[in-house]
């Protein structure tokens, strides 16, 4: 019997988002940021490659549609996985599900089964084969219609952290969704929402009745652009989280999938670098071809790392553990780097050090210069711990301890200390800098 077809959605936002994630998000759009070796939303598109009957991949956001390097990743990964991927652009920003809504017709076309929604900004072992297997199953039994039901993923977190996303409460026989609540204000469930869902095409019966109901309420201009848009635009913004996920619960079609596999979202750029280590840690149980090792002509390598074909690393370098470097870069001799992304065309020179820090494209860092962040992992003491999603500034002011993060195009001189530093694009630096935002 042939598959069903499939389809996914991810969410890749715009740029107004994004914006924790500057310098970063200043050169290239966020989806397209490198880790591990390939733009953040590889890593979804990827996920779904290998899930049978998905064939198409829907990209929805409110980046122009003639963005150069999105463009250019699309034809270039389209060809790479054999699926299908466009881009639609949303005239505005919609919301979690504004924009599945105002593309109804290009999701349903084909008559899917069902369709996988992501949110961009997460990274993780996703369990998609099993999560579908799990989706399937609930059609059976006189409760479950056959073609309506929807399916969250969800993980743990510890009590404290689960304010800060979706909290899910459920049957633990079933996985039936009986609440849920985005960010409550006191504890509801350690069970949280990952951002990742597997919809029937019911969902746009919920989705027209929450984008009515927004149409009859005539206060317009209290969310972000409505005020410019012409009135047949007006309250398109939909919510996926508060309009959707809510009123569905207890509705005996909602059901969790519980992953205790690798996941986390991405919000800062601190945040990469654990994504990082994550992702060549699944490259070394899943295709370790993409990784080095060390070898008498070649750098030591410890642990996972990734280094681009093209680049050039000198014999005497030591790299690792959980370090990718981009295309192009040099690597001088004796240069040490661990914990950190060494971004396309970048130059390391002789002896330098590299530590928890991303390195911008077409950056130097000088001869025997130290470049170092504090990391931002979770706690290692707490089972579930999730990274901590922290401002720049503390309560008093002052910069949090963070990753190192030199943006592109900057040249940082010889023999300095950079630590806890962010410098923005095309910025010089004469000298030592520490805890700083060089503007």
């Amino acid at each position: 019997m042939a598959a069903s077809t499939l389809k996914a959605v991810i969410l890749i936002g715009g740029p107004m988002k994004g914006t924790r994630f500057r310098p970063l998000s200043l050169d290239v759009p966020k989806p397209l940021f490198p880790i591990a070796g390939h733009p953040m939303i590889y890593h979804l598109i990827e996920s779904c490659s290998k899930v049978e009957g998905l064939n198409e991949v829907l990209l929805i956001g409110s980046y122009q549609h003639d963005e150069p390097k999105l463009k250019e990743f699309i034809l270039n990964t389209r060809a790479m996985f054999s699926l299908q991927i466009r881009y639609y652009q949303e005239f505005a920003q919609l919301g979690t599900a504004g924009g599945i809504y105002h593309f109804r017709d290009q999701i349903q076309n084909g008559n899917p089964e069902a369709f996988f929604v992501f949110n961009c900004d997460v990274c993780g072992d996703f369990p998609l084969i099993e999560m579908l297997k799990f989706h399937r199953s609930k059609r059976r039994g006189d409760h479950y219609s056959h073609r309506e039901q929807y399916t969250m993923l969800g993980t743990e977190a510890t009590r404290q952290q689960s304010l800060n996303y979706g909290c899910i409460v459920s049957k633990k026989e079933t996985g039936e969704v009986l609440h849920y609540v985005e960010k409550p204000e006191t504890f509801v469930s350690a069970t949280i929402n990952c951002g990742v869902y597997l919809f029937s095409m019911h969902i746009f019966q919920h989705l027209f009745k929450a984008f009515e109901s927004n149409q009859n309420n005539t206060k317009f201009g209290h969310r972000p652009f409505e005020s410019i848009l012409p009135p047949t635009y007006r309250n398109e913004s939909i919510s996926l989280e508060h309009n959707i996920l809510t009123q569905l619960a207890s509705s005996d079609k909602l059901f969790v999938y519980h992953t205790s596999a690798f996941w986390s979202q991405i919000k800062s750029a601190a945040a990469t670098i654990y994504a990082n280590r994550q992702y060549l840690k699944i490259y070394r149980k899943q295709n370790p071809d993409l990784l080095c090792e060390s070898s008498d002509l070649g750098p030591r390598i410890i642990g996972d790392v990734y280094i681009h074909k093209t680049a050039q690393v000198d014999p005497t370098a030591v790299i690792g553990p959980n370090v990718s470097v981009g295309k192009g870069a040099i690597i001088g001799a004796g240069v040490r780097i661990r914990e950190s992304l060494i971004l396309e065309n970048a130059q390391i020179h002789d002896h330098a050090c590299i530590l928890y820090s991303i390195i911008g494209w077409d950056s130097s860092v000088g001869a025997y210069t130290r470049v170092e962040g504090t990391p931002n992992d979770p706690n290692p003491d707490k089972p579930f711990s999730k990274i901590e999603v922290k401002g720049l500034f503390n309560d008093k002011g002052q910069l949090n301890p963070s990753i190192t993060t030199i943006g592109s195009r900057v040249q940082v001189p010889a023999e300095i200390l950079i630590l806890n530093t962010i410098v923005l694009p095309n910025k010089g630096i004469s000298g030592s800098e520490v805890n700083k935002i060089i503007l």
